[in-house]
């Protein structure tokens, strides 16, 4: 039986296997699901050794387990590693979920759960067309699989628990699962994402919260401090406005913004899909130039004072506000945190004050090689399997992880996944296409596959 075969007579079986793992709400952010991340683990360990990987262990770390499986019974042919997690973003506001979002519901051709997209349905693609080519007899090479349970939380515990597994994760190639495609008929090869540092900060009033009536016009309101200081981030051309933000960025050199317009955008139809009226952004750039090729600073929750129904007069003691930065090649997370820490102190309001935390595992950009091996072997199964050449770019977001593998274990991580942007990763209603779950399938045992020769 071919592993096409394969895959094509249990299709059923392995979507209940894809309902029974999204099920499990390992989220790992939060301390009431820690048996529950614990418990995926556990699941997805016992599916590899099912699909016929001769080793799967949960392995302690110093935070949530990590999954490792092996499948490696050739001593003379090379080794890949695949990357991915098993962890989910948190599930909150169930009210603005069309179903619960730990009861996989399949709707019009979509599998729609927490963590869908992100990336259990990447996980379990790689493992079925493992299993599929093992079945077959048709594995020629060395497979390993590094499963964590921490990205979400910016994988905090992975760099220790590497260095003290490194033996057992050498390999020759790394294959990171935590990726997509541009669309449903256009095929993406990532060559890169972004760096990222965070923080959040607090600003403090009075000691208490005081009635409007009678204080207003006299105390300062942390929370108009903190729209002042907030609307203090940014120029009005859309640029950051913190003092040495861009020092260590290079300029986009004519050939980059060149390969850069090359890359298809509708902005229409990138709207509506959106939901927006219009696009905003740093001037002088193009769209994939400010979400791939340029830093930014983004609030990403900004909060305080009375939000329950009806009204509460008062000025509120704190207001609270988070912050990220995506970054570029050259860009220091260290440095670019003290940087707007500087700012917050140097444009901080009359009358109040301010605490800052440092609350995101920083992490350099991640670039690579267009003719990279392993590049060139993703570029010609997504051709394949598309019908069309793959876009190449940089992803604006984050992997973190990246530039910790590459660093210790040798090797540029290769993007080759198939999530989709409107997916709503992170937001309620998250889904994954049930025709990319297949194409995940086909595309990942056609990269062993061509990996092997």
């Amino acid at each position: 039986m071919s592993w096409k075969d394969y895959l094509t007579e249990r299709q059923s079986a392995h979507l209940e296997d894809f309902r029974t793992f999204l099920s499990i709400p390992s989220i790992s952010a939060q301390p009431a699901h820690r048996d529950d991340v614990r418990q995926a683990a556990e699941w997805l360990a016992a599916r590899f050794k099912q699909a016929g990987f001769l080793q799967a262990e949960v392995l302690p770390s110093a935070g949530h387990p990590v999954v490792l499986a092996e499948y490696c019974p050739y001593p003379d042919k090379p080794t890949v590693l695949f990357y991915g997690h098993y962890d989910v973003q948190p599930a909150d506001n169930p009210e603005r979920w069309n179903s619960p979002p730990f009861e996989p519901t399949v709707v019009d051709g979509r599998i729609v759960a927490r963590g869908a997209s992100d990336m259990k349905g990447q996980v379990m693609a790689f493992l079925l067309a493992a299993e599929a080519l093992i079945a077959s007899g048709q594995l020629q090479l060395n497979v390993k699989a590094l499963i964590e349970g921490e990205e979400e939380i910016s994988s905090p515990s992975l760099p220790a628990f590497i260095e003290q597994h490194k033996e057992r994760l050498r390999c020759d190639m790394i294959i990171n699962g935590d990726s997509g495609q541009l669309s449903e008929t256009v095929p993406l090869l990532g060559l890169g994402v972004r760096g990222i540092c965070g923080l959040e900060f607090d600003l403090t009033g009075p000691g208490h919260d005081l009635h409007s009536g009678t204080w207003g016009g006299q105390v300062q309101n942390p929370l108009h401090a903190m729209a002042e200081l907030i609307a203090s981030l940014h120029n009005p051309d859309g640029s950051v406005a913190v003092k040495g933000f861009y020092d260590d960025v290079e300029p986009l050199s004519p050939e980059l913004r060149a390969w850069y317009q090359k890359i298809p955008w509708n902005e229409e139809e990138m709207r509506q899909k959106l939901g927006v009226s219009e696009f905003y952004g740093e001037a002088g750039y193009g769209p994939w130039e400010r979400t791939t090729g340029r830093p930014t600073l983004e609030v990403n929750g900004m909060w305080g004072g009375y939000t329950g129904p009806g009204g509460m007069t008062v000025i509120p003691s704190t207001a609270h506000a988070k912050i990220t930065c995506r970054l570029v090649p050259n860009q220091d997370p260290d440095k670019i945190v003290s940087l707007v820490k500087a700012h917050l102190e140097t444009h901080l309001p009359i009358g109040v004050r301010l605490t800052v935390r440092v609350k995101e595992s920083g992490a350099r950009a991640f670039r690579m090689r267009a003719d990279h091996p392993g590049c060139v072997a993703a570029r010609e199964v997504l051709a394949e399997l598309y019908g069309v050449p793959p876009v190449e770019t940089m992803f604006g977001g984050s992997v973190p992880i990246l530039g910790t593998l590459k660093q210790m274990l040798g090797h540029d991580p290769v993007s080759f996944g198939f999530g989709l942007e409107d997916e709503l990763i992170h937001s309620p209603n998250e889904f994954f296409r049930l025709s990319s779950f297949e194409k995940g399938k086909r595309g990942y045992a056609m990269l062993l596959t061509r990996l092997a020769h």
